[in-house]
This record gives C-alpha cells, structure tokens and sequence, in this order.
C-alpha cells in the first residue's frame, strides 16, 4: 500500500540508511532528528507509521508515543533499539507500539517485512473505523458493495437509475445484497431525504400481508383495535422496498398492480384514497418470466415491475471480491469480538474461499468470517473453516483438515460436558493429561476451567 512514514533517529547515518532503504520500496518518508521535532512533525503532519529510537535526546521515544496517543489519528509506532536495551522495547509494545527492531538492521528484508505487517495493520484499523461510520448510516463501502469486476456494470445501472422514478426489479440469488442495493438506489436518489422502508413479502403471513402493505382501519378484522398506517404510508415522499415480490399472493398482486398504475389504495376496512407518493423497488430470486408463464404470477404486475431490471452476480462470479470481503468481515467482527487487533486470515484459508462456490453467497462468506473469527486465535486457518470447504482440497489435505475440524469438535464437546475439566475430559477421551494438554494449544482451544 502507499504509506508515509516518519522516521525519528538523533543517528544521521541509521536514519539516512532507513530513510534509502524505504524510500526504494516505494513508501513517502520524513524525517525528524530526535522526539522534539518528531512530536511536532506528528502534530501537524499525517503519518501512517512512526518508527522510532528508543534513546534520543530531548523527548525519548517513549515518551513521544505516550504523547501521541491523545491524538485522534495517532500512528503506528515500530521502535528501533540496540541491542540489550531489548526490554525496554517489550515495554513498549505492552503500551500498544506494534514491534521493534535492533540496529544494526540485519539486512533490508527484515526491516521491509515489519514495515509491511504494520502497515497492514493501518489498513484493517482504517477499515474498522469505516465500518463503525458506515454502520451509523447503514451500509458498507460502496467499494464493499460493489466488490469485483462483474458488478462493474451493476455500480453503472445504479448510478443511472437512481436520478430517475422509474420502479426498479433487482433480479438474483439469496445472500446477493438485493436489499443493499435499493438502498444505494434510494440515498443516491432526489427521495433521500424521506424514508427508504423495506417489507420482505415471504416474511409476512398471507392474510397479514394486505395490512402491512397499506394499512387498515380500527375494526378491519378481528384484533385491529385502531387504525394502523401500512409500509406505503410510512415511505410517503421516499422508497418502499419490496423483497421476494414473487412470494406475493395473486390477491394482493391485483392490489399492488393499481397503486403502480393510479398511485392510490386505501387502507383494509377503509374507503379514503391515499396517494402513494412513493417509489417502488422490487426484488426476487425466482424466475419471474417462469412465474408468469406458469400462471403463478400475474403478467400485468410484471411488466409494471420490471421497467428497469438490474441483475446481481452471485458470488461465485465475483470471485475476486473475496479477499476485499473477508478483510472486510474479519474487522467487522474482530471490533464485535472486542479484538485488540483485527483477526486475519491465512492464505491456505483464503485460497479456499476462493475456491468455493458459495451457494449462500455473501451471507454465507459473511457467516463463516464470523464464525472463523470467534474460532481464530490470531489468524482464521482451514482448520476454522466449515467441513465443506475442507472437502474442495486434494484427498490427502482434506482428509487431514476435516479429521483436525472433528478433533476441535471432539475436544470442545467433551470440554464442555465436563465443565472445562482437563482431567475428566482426559480420561473420557482415553488420551493422556498430558496429550490432551497438547491438542489444546495446536487445536487452539484456550478453555478456562468451571469452578
């Protein structure tokens, strides 16, 4: 990634060699002499990371990392020391810096690699702060949402259609983020400011579906003790979203072809006409061309619906969004976790997710981040991924990573069912104390016993 990287070192000739060694490796770098002018430079500069002598005169590198914490966009720090002032540097680090190295470097690589891990690091903090601003709005980074070169066409249709008033018909799979795109149709639309209000037409029981729709008055049916306005009235002025429309029963069908065609219904039970100032985005994963032919939906309804039809990939044509994704997830639910720093993923793990076919698409990806991240100590590996993606390996690994999957199930199970005692889970296994004890950390089962 491209970085800017302040280098604070009172040694002209370590500070020169560290400043060539970075500036060659493509990063942006400045300098300070010791942790005066580091402090300043920090203060009214942005850096990426620091890296930083830990014995200068003026301020110690210590001290300018306890200084900079206040800052709202503090660095990364890597701290440089000599050697036998190593403990100084382990301090450090239990303070929050992310490494250090000991001069004389030992050659350029090592120094390249540290500098790469920790800049990692600012990518997936960054995107974790992204996700907490994006949360409060509701939605991911458009460059999550439209992740992977077959949405290209996806992002242009909704930058197209959004201007418009044109009704929308999102056609695709389960888990392929239909509801996230018609809300990027309707923030992106002059109806931003009113209300985007989604109703999922397979979640709602058919003789409830009418009244959740547009209302009803007290007295409607049995229960309706006052009158109750209905999703259409709710998104007056903005979006209603309308998901699995091909669930929608013919009855009801009837009713939502006149709201497209006169922009007007009553509430169930009334006779007052509302107007439905209201823009409609429809979503389905069945063939509704299918449907229609077979009677089962009404060829009217369709072509009011399907006046701009979008099409989403499912994720295994987006196969080069994945790595974008899980990065994605894994800050998402390392930050839920309570994590100290972003759980990552190994390449074995995430070669294998590319692999997969993802029947469940991006819902699924995001379930089995989740799960993996609860599992990882560290890094999610193949041994935290679900069985079935174990299975895509050659014979031999396979067999290895689904007999290592059953182990961590075995153990956690016989854990559990005796509270947490090594000794007892031991002997119900018929292994050793001492062999349990073993499995455990290569499992990465960190259990704590039940009093």
């Amino acid at each position: 990634m491209s970085a800017t990287i302040l280098i604070v070192e009172d040694d002209a000739v370590f500070r020169e060699l560290v400043t060539t060694i970075l500036d060659g490796a493509g990063y942006t770098v400045a300098s300070a002499i010791d942790g005066g002018e580091g402090l300043r430079r920090i203060q009214r500069e942005s850096f990426d990371l620091v890296l930083c002598d830990l014995s200068m005169p003026v301020r110690n590198g210590l001290d300018l990392f306890r200084a900079t914490r206040s800052e709202s966009n503090a660095p990364l720090f890597i701290f440089i020391t000599a050697f036998g002032r190593v403990e100084e540097a382990v301090a450090a680090m239990k303070e929050g810096a992310f490494d250090f190295l000991s001069k004389p470097l030992r050659d350029p690589a090592s120094l390249l690699a540290t500098v790469g891990r920790a800049l990692e690091q600012v990518k997936l903090q960054r995107l974790t702060i992204t996700l907490r601003e994006v949360e409060q709005a509701g939605l991911p980074p458009k460059e999550l949402i439209f992740a992977g070169r077959a949405m290209d066409g996806v992002r242009k249709l909704v930058q197209d259609v959004a201007r418009a008033t044109a009704t929308v018909l999102l056609h695709g799979e389960s888990g392929t983020g239909k509801e996230l795109i018609a809300r990027m149709i309707h923030l992106a639309s002059p109806r931003k400011a009113a209300p985007f209000v989604p109703l999922n037409c397979a979640a709602i029981p058919e003789n409830l579906l009418e009244s959740e729709l547009f209302g009803h008055e007290r007295g409607a049916f049995t229960g309706a003790v006052q009158a109750r306005r209905g999703k259409f009235e709710l998104a007056q002025g903005g979006t209603i979203f309308l998901d699995e429309i091909g669930e929608m029963p013919q009855l009801l069908q009837a009713k939502l072809l006149r709201v497209l065609q006169e922009r007007v219904f009553e509430r169930l039970g009334g006779t007052l006409q509302v107007k439905a100032d209201v823009r409609v985005i429809a979503a389905t994963n069945r063939d509704l061309s299918r449907e229609v032919a077979e009677k089962r939906f009404r060829e009217d309804l369709f072509y009011r619906l399907n006046v701009f039809p979008i099409t989403l990939p499912p994720l295994r044509e987006r196969v080069d969004a994945v790595p974008q994704l899980v990065r994605h997830f894994c800050a998402l639910f390392s930050a839920a976790e309570g994590a100290r720093r972003p759980i990552g993923i190994t390449p074995e793990a995430l070669a294998l997710l590319q692999r997969y076919q993802w029947p469940g698409n991006v819902r699924e990806l995001q379930n089995i981040i989740e799960r993996g991240v609860i599992l990882a100590r560290g890094e999610i590996t193949a041994s935290e991924l679900p069985p079935e993606l174990l299975e895509q390996l050659p014979p031999a690994e396979a067999g290895a990573g689904i007999l290592k999957h059953r182990e961590r199930e075995s153990i956690g199970r016989t854990l559990q069912q005796f509270r947490g005692n090594r000794r007892r889970t031991a002997e119900a296994l018929g292994i050793s104390l001492r062999t349990l004890q073993y499995r455990l950390k290569e499992l990465g089962l960190l259990v704590k016993e039940e009093a």
